[in-house]
């Protein structure tokens, strides 16, 4: 199909539609981060489960998977992969021998470590899109979206998960992206 005929498709309300026009936005993040991060082989929803491991290490699986919004079937795949590849760990939890505590590995800290200006750079090519200040409107709005008792919110790098389960173990640094 060609540019002209392409550009003749009535879509109706779709361009008007919170859904539609989010969706291809995060088609459009998506492709970037993928182009990025491939050298890593690391995709966004593992990246997610590598962070919120390095800020909150000890938490067990259950946490983490509903921290992110990810079905326990799906994260149980995910982390063996990523242990597989040796970046996490799964450690038993203290005091619940059906639990298992999740933590990254050396190997796991220096890929995070490499990922961190990858990231950066995949964020700065956002942000030139809609500039800093339509950033952070973005950010708010869809953060009004997303109900607050659905998905812990932790804003400029504090915790939450309430307080990573009381502090089971010290807060990392605040390594900036």
């Amino acid at each position: 199909m060609d540019r002209t005929r392409k550009a003749d498709i009535d879509l109706g309300p779709l361009p008007e539609l919170i859904g539609y026009v989010l969706r291809r936005a995060q088609l459009v993040v998506f492709q970037d981060f993928f182009a990025a991060f491939a050298p890593f082989d690391i995709r966004p929803a593992q990246f997610s489960v590598l962070t919120v491991i390095e800020r909150n290490p000890g938490l067990r699986q259950s946490e983490v998977a509903e921290a992110l919004g990810i079905k326990r079937t799906n994260f149980v795949g995910m982390l063996d992969a990523l242990e597989a590849r040796g970046l996490t760990e799964r450690r038993q939890a203290a005091g619940d021998r059906r639990s298992y505590a999740l933590y990254l590995t050396a190997e796991g800290a220096a890929l995070m470590r490499k990922l961190r200006p990858v990231l950066k750079a995949h964020e700065a090519r956002m942000v030139a899109r809609v500039g800093e200040e339509g950033r952070d409107r973005l950010i708010a709005l869809l953060h009004e979206i997303t109900p607050a008792d659905e998905t812990p919110r932790a804003r400029n790098g504090t915790r939450s998960l309430k307080a990573a389960k009381a502090s089971r173990s010290p807060r990392p640094g605040l390594a900036e992206i």
